[in-house]
């Protein structure tokens, strides 16, 4: 990569690669979880996440990129952490709160990968993708907060015993 422009289509890709990702992973979370608030939410994110992919593909239409390609290494390997979780997780519980703590990883990793998106996006003069980047930030931050309040509000507390 020689510059920022390149660097953002980098980003754009890597992006894609983890939203196409989750949404073969997503499924297995909402089949995991035993709550059915938890699988509520998995299941909203799931169709959340589809509309960022295609989010996504506009936004690399628009700037004539291909958004495939790339290999989102990261999620492959916080995917395979949450597959070995589910693996391990004996008591329907457990289950339950680390199920929010793994989602809650990839949550505060697509955080981080979408602020720098937007970043790049005004920095190149953007601002409509940057105002489309955001969107989908904003959506992870509540899905995020969502997480939170499940586990606080009572799921975190019933693995406890």
């Amino acid at each position: 990569m020689k510059n920022l422009k390149e660097l953002f289509e980098h980003q754009l890709k890597d992006l894609y690669s983890a939203e196409s990702q989750l949404v073969v992973a997503l499924p297995k979370m909402v089949k995991n979880a035993s709550d059915s608030k938890l699988k509520n939410a998995f299941e909203s994110h799931l169709e959340e996440t589809k509309n960022q992919k295609s989010r996504l593909e506009e936004i690399c239409k628009e700037l004539n990129i291909k958004p495939t390609g790339e290999k989102c290494k990261a999620m492959e390997g916080l995917i395979k952490e949450a597959e070995s979780f589910i693996d391990e997780a004996e008591d329907k519980d457990v289950m339950n709160a680390g199920l929010i703590a793994e989602a809650q990883r990839v949550e505060h990793y697509e955080i981080s990968g979408y602020g720098t998106a937007v970043r790049f996006a005004k920095e190149l003069g953007h601002n409509d993708i940057a105002s489309k980047l955001q969107k989908t930030l904003n959506e992870e931050y509540n899905a995020d907060n969502k997480l939170d309040k499940l586990a606080e509000g009572r799921l975190n507390e019933k693995a406890k015993v």
